[in-house]
């Protein structure tokens, strides 16, 4: 019962950074209607950024996640500007290789400019844990886990109650009408597009003092965020919500109960992603699936 309650808690705060982490992806996607592939490459800024600042300027990633966010985003609205918003309308394989070039070419220039070596952060809740009966839980899991809540929260918020916020979801729900009612779609396309490249910031900022930073850990955590997608439904953050928490169980449990289940968990989202794809295309909440 114990090793049950531990991977059930395991499982809920891990869900927290991968719900953070596939808001932004699902975000865009609802908006744009284009998967970032360069996705996890600004995953991969952010940790970097909360590297530096905890390495040169000793400033915790909790206190440099707003400005490693924003200018995550300012680097975004440039990548859009020079490149994304020249294939808006190009057919999908268009988008998709651009963005995939745009990703490997920030992947090369991070592994020329900071080496392949693996760093990573250490913070005073990083290095704890507590302890409630037999279960043990780490101090920077529930730190993320609260964090993402929070961010989460307010993005929810921001797009039900302010007046940016719905039209973002005006352009998602219907850009033509949209365009009838005055709104500038190609200013929201932006402005989704460097929500999504902040939010993958915050990831990688809370993925900082959890996991190793490397020019290459982008890539891992776009295909994750793609499965939490996929399985919660392309555009849905409801589904999204909920696909990045059985996610995380799915990972969790296999890990817990499979043998050598550790090595095993990190397939377990191409495993999902390929199931999804085959038996439920529209996934939890969302649309299908289309493969050109």
């Amino acid at each position: 019962m114990s090793m049950l309650l531990q991977c059930l808690v395991d499982s809920i705060l891990l869900g927290g950074l991968y719900s953070l982490m596939a808001v932004g992806l699902s975000l865009g996607f609802g908006v744009t209607r284009i998967i970032n592939f360069a996705y996890g490459e600004f995953i991969m800024l952010g940790a970097y950024g909360a590297f530096f600042c905890s390495s040169l300027a000793g400033i915790d990633p909790l206190i440099a996640l707003p400005a490693v966010a924003i200018g995550v985003a300012l680097f975004a609205a440039i990548v859009f500007e020079f490149s994304l918003r020249r294939v808006l309308r190009a057919p999908a394989i268009n988008q998709i290789l651009l963005l995939f070039g745009v990703g490997l070419v920030i992947q090369n220039l991070a592994a020329i400019l900071w080496t392949g070596d693996a760093r990573s952060v250490e913070t005073p809740y990083s290095l704890t844990a507590r302890e409630f009966g037999d279960i043990n839980v780490p101090d920077g899991r529930i730190v993320t886990f609260l964090v993402a809540t929070v961010l989460i929260a307010a993005l929810l918020w921001w797009l039900h109650r302010t007046e940016l916020g719905r039209a973002i979801r005006a352009v998602a729900q219907n850009r033509d009408a949209a365009v009838l009612m005055g709104i500038n779609v190609m200013r929201m396309y932006l402005l989704s597009f460097m929500l999504n490249a902040a939010l993958g910031a915050a990831t990688g900022a809370m993925a900082s003092f959890l996991l190793t930073v490397t020019p290459f850990m982008g890539f891992p955590m776009l295909i994750k965020s793609f499965a939490i997608v996929v399985l919660g439904g392309l555009g849905s953050i409801p589904g999204t919500l909920a696909g990045a928490f059985l996610l995380a169980f799915a990972e969790t449990a296999v890990a817990y109960y499979v043998p050598d289940g550790i090595g095993w968990a990190e397939g377990v989202a191409f495993a999902v992603l390929l199931g999804v794809l085959i038996f439920r295309p529209r996934g939890i909440l969302g649309q299908a699936v289309e493969v050109a």
